[in-house]
């Protein structure tokens, strides 16, 4: 009779700790994010700090579709992170993500940078501007007017067929139809100061250089110059140009994300979404103007000075839902037209 107390001290303390093993369990979570590690990691380790939830990441440059699609049911990841709302996008529509329910994300995100179903969400955005030269007496540009004769010989530019591209003629057929983009970008390759190519980096040294007036880039990449993170040598490009936020003629100046969405198998759904919340918070927002001088999605969130001096960000209101499903043509019609060669 004096085992029985024993056995029962023996099974509760076993029970005890099958629950704080499965309670430790649930304190991560596991990232894969197509970003780059130093940008993400300082945001991983605020939100691990602030919740005690450590968050394991994979760090894919590329082939994260087909990574978390090969892994199927038994796939650790529960969280997916990538840039472009392109390749957000194909994550759904490969059936690799589920939906997300949750107040903090809908009244945080415009609603045209998530998916209206939930299944990815903007966390950061960064506009498609124009590099100026310092002394150019212009100050406001169309996106529309790139093609028009009087910048013939004077544009810079990366391959129309780069993502960053694609978006931006996508963007233009969402505001008009698939001969008026073919027309527009006949327009544009025409006033190209030399063959597209290069980064977008390249446009700015290219202005300094005398070789184009302006050229058509990244918001971010500024930052990155003007702050010396690249060296003496860009800094030298940053401060040579001027940027102007161009719009479209009904509309404002086209945004890309990065964004994030919840895995479809993820084990640690919970914690993913308290990541995905985290990461729209006043504290995280910051960290991402600070870090890569990305646009905050989040209304009225800080924004980095260098950017902040570009003036106000006029965002185009067209659903990045919409603009996506303009690719595949847009591709074409780069080709067609013969923008790269």
């Amino acid at each position: 009779m004096k085992t029985a107390p024993v056995v029962i001290r023996v099974a509760l303390a076993s029970t005890a700790m099958i629950a704080a093993m499965g309670a430790a369990h649930a304190q991560e979570l596991n990232l894969y994010t197509s970003r780059e590690p130093g940008l993400v990691e300082p945001l991983l380790e605020a939100f691990t700090e602030s919740t005690g939830i450590k968050v394991n990441t994979v760090f894919l440059k590329d082939g994260l579709a087909e990574r978390v699609a090969s892994e199927g049911e038994s796939s650790p990841a529960d969280l997916l992170m990538a840039v472009d709302a392109g390749n957000l996008a194909d994550l759904a529509d490969k059936g690799l993500t589920q939906p997300v329910e949750s107040d903090v994300l809908e009244s945080a995100i415009p609603e045209n940078l998530r998916d209206p179903e939930n299944h990815w969400f903007g966390l950061s955005m960064r506009g498609r501007v124009i590099y100026a030269a310092k002394d150019l007496d212009v100050d406001q540009i169309t996106y529309e007017s790139l093609a028009d004769p009087e910048w013939k010989g004077r544009i810079c530019i990366r391959s129309g067929q780069h993502p960053y591209n694609t978006a931006l003629f996508s963007a233009f057929m969402s505001h008009r139809d698939a001969a008026q983009t073919e027309e527009w970008l006949t327009g544009l390759k025409a006033n190209l100061a030399r063959q597209a190519g290069g980064g977008d980096r390249d446009g700015a040294k290219d202005i300094l250089g005398g070789i184009c007036d302006i050229a058509i880039a990244n918001s971010y990449y500024v930052g990155l110059m003007r702050s010396g993170k690249g060296g003496d040598e860009q800094r030298a490009w940053g401060d040579a140009i001027k940027v102007i936020l161009p719009t479209f003629e009904d509309g404002g100046t086209h945004v890309n994300i990065s964004g994030a969405a919840v895995a479809k198998h993820a084990p640690n759904r919970e914690e993913a979404v308290q990541l995905l919340e985290y990461l729209v918070s006043d504290e995280a927002q910051k960290i991402y103007a600070e870090a890569n001088y990305e646009y905050p999605v989040k209304p009225g969130a800080a924004i980095d000075p260098i950017i902040a001096s570009f003036g106000e960000l006029k965002v185009d209101p067209t659903p990045l839902t919409e603009i996506v499903t303009n690719r595949k043509e847009v591709s074409e019609l780069v080709d067609r037209v013969g923008f790269d060669n």
